[in-house]
């Protein structure tokens, strides 16, 4: 999928033309602002640890390291910066105003208290913090109740353990004869939200064959687990789902099944390497395919956080939760755009099994910016590209380090600014304009989706986000009315019909900047 986001900015004045070895030499010379740029520049890992030690220091309560944590423990959830009001922002940029204090937005979930709280603290300054200050209540107009917090990765693990240690062992006939169960070929993935109505805490497990591309082999089980204690040894299972029949638990599920009254519809079992769902080419390419080539190198420059690329400047970051975005937009000089930021992205599902059609994904969950991947050259961006690094501290102990999930390249745009061939009685003539624009991407792994992000900048001053879906499609097992909720896929495995919904802010600043923003 794409969707281009474009706006034409004009002006009287003309540039003469710059050869290829001056742009470069005007691109270091005008590239840098003085550092301008910064004050959007994400966090690095030594701000980041920095504002961790101030936090376990100052808090006054025992903290916990997200993967070690209990439901019932205190911890850091993220640590991500914290921009400065706009109107500070551009009385620096634009008039020579006092640099706006560096800051950093931490989120603690406080689970070890008499009333567990999510509170969302503005630390600096940086990058030696002094104080923290709750803007929790300003900022949501009240507490946030604990059951709002995001699963961790490890409450995933945790109840993965509990199939395996509790739950599949009081079924152990149907386990062995239907599902083929040797205690490690079964993996449990989490639906989404954790029920229909605030403070519910009551999620679907659908089970999958443990081999590569597992989204494809779905084997017609699903848990319902009630995680709301914040005690791991008091989750349990409220419900069981397979083949289109409901039990109350597994014990049920194993009397119905040694009695015959389960309709069993038995999976293939699928190799290590997913069989039909593995991403190994079937035929090896004849030869390589054509490669991008740069007669004199770069025409852009990259200083810090910006980026310089012949009449266009811009700062770019990568914010943990919501993915990439790019700040302080000129075109010849001028400002066009403020902010224009991926926000979310989401993917609503249908199904006849309980565990998909309750699924309503909003990635920012499980962070697009933490999820982006390192990047592959000459398949991901071109060998030519420039490769940055990416720095998050969320559901982690430390910040953790992606290296070259960013890049940024020129490429030609594959079709002509304009052009025109006339071959009138009087006159012929051809004129055209070739185009080529910068990209700026990233690539967030959110499951079983590869969201791809550009941000594109056209020489005629036009500015574009594209958005494609690659990697697995979503599934669900193939049963009953299964193909009124979508397309069968295999024997038993049913492509689950769904939407995708891209959420962008854009800030527009042309010729004022009170422009308000604009979500998309």
């Amino acid at each position: 999928m794409a969707l281009i986001l474009g706006w034409i900015f004009r002006t009287g004045r003309e540039n003469p033309p710059v050869c290829e070895s001056q742009q470069q030499d005007l691109c270091l010379k005008n590239g840098g602002q003085d550092g301008h740029s910064l004050v959007f520049a994400d966090l690095t890992p030594e701000e980041m640890v920095q504002v961790k030690k101030y936090l376990w220091n100052n808090l006054g309560v025992p903290l916990v390291a997200p993967p070690l944590a209990k439901p019932s423990d205190n911890c850091i959830y993220s640590i991500v910066l914290h921009l400065p009001p706009k109107a500070e922002v551009l009385e620096f940029l634009d008039h020579q105003g006092r640099k706006p204090i560096r800051q950093a937005l931490a989120v603690v979930h406080f689970g070890n208290q008499e009333d567990p709280n999510i509170t969302e603290y503005v630390v600096g300054p940086l990058p030696k913090p002094t104080y923290h200050q709750d803007i929790t209540v300003q900022k949501y107009g009240g507490k946030l109740p604990y059951y709002q917090r995001f699963l961790f990765r490890v409450d995933s693990v945790k109840i993965n353990i509990l199939f395996i240690a509790k739950e599949y062992p009081k079924a152990p006939n149907f386990m062995r004869w239907v599902i083929d169960y040797n205690e490690t070929n079964l993996l449990g993935l989490p639906a989404l939200p954790p029920g229909f109505k605030s403070g519910d805490r009551k999620v679907w497990m659908r089970l999958f064959q443990n081999v590569a591309g597992f989204y494809l082999h779905p084997v017609g089980l699903e848990l319902q687990v009630d995680v709301s204690s914040l005690k791991f040894s008091e989750w349990k299972v409220l419900d069981v789902f397979y083949n289109g029949q409901y039990f109350r638990d597994m014990e049920d599920l194993e009397r119905e099944f040694n009695a015959g009254r389960v309709r069993v519809a038995k999976v293939k079992k699928a190799p290590l390497d997913g069989g039909y769902s593995s991403l190994k080419p079937r035929f090896p390419p004849k030869w390589q395919g054509p490669l991008q080539y740069e007669p004199r190198g770069p025409r852009y420059c990259i200083r810090d956080n910006q980026v310089t690329f012949m009449s266009w400047s811009f700062a770019f970051g990568m914010e943990a939760n919501r993915g990439p975005r790019i700040f302080d937009v000129r075109f010849q000089g001028e400002r066009i755009i403020y902010e224009l930021s991926v926000q979310d992205a989401s993917a609503i599902y249908g199904s006849n099994s309980p565990a998909t059609m309750v699924t309503r994904l909003m990635d920012i969950g499980w962070g697009l910016g933490r999820s982006a991947v390192t990047l592959t050259r000459g398949v991901d961006c071109p060998y030519s590209a420039t490769y940055l690094d990416g720095h998050y501290f969320l559901d982690s102990s430390r910040p953790i380090t992606r290296k070259n999930s960013l890049c940024i390249f020129e490429q030609n745009a594959e079709i002509p600014v304009r052009r025109h061939y006339d071959d009138h009685v009087l006159s012929e003539f051809y004129g055209a304009l070739a185009d080529s624009v910068l990209v700026f991407r990233s690539i967030s792994v959110m499951g079983n989706y590869d969201y791809i992000w550009d941000f594109v900048f056209h020489q005629n001053g036009a500015v574009g986000v594209r958005v494609y879906a690659s990697g697995y499609i979503q599934t669900s097992f193939f049963f009953g009315d299964a193909a009124d909720f979508g397309n069968r896929v295999e024997d038993l495995t049913l492509g689950t019909m769904h939407t995708h919904n891209i959420h962008y802010k854009v800030d527009v600043d042309i010729g004022a900047s009170s422009s308000p923003a604009t979500d998309m």
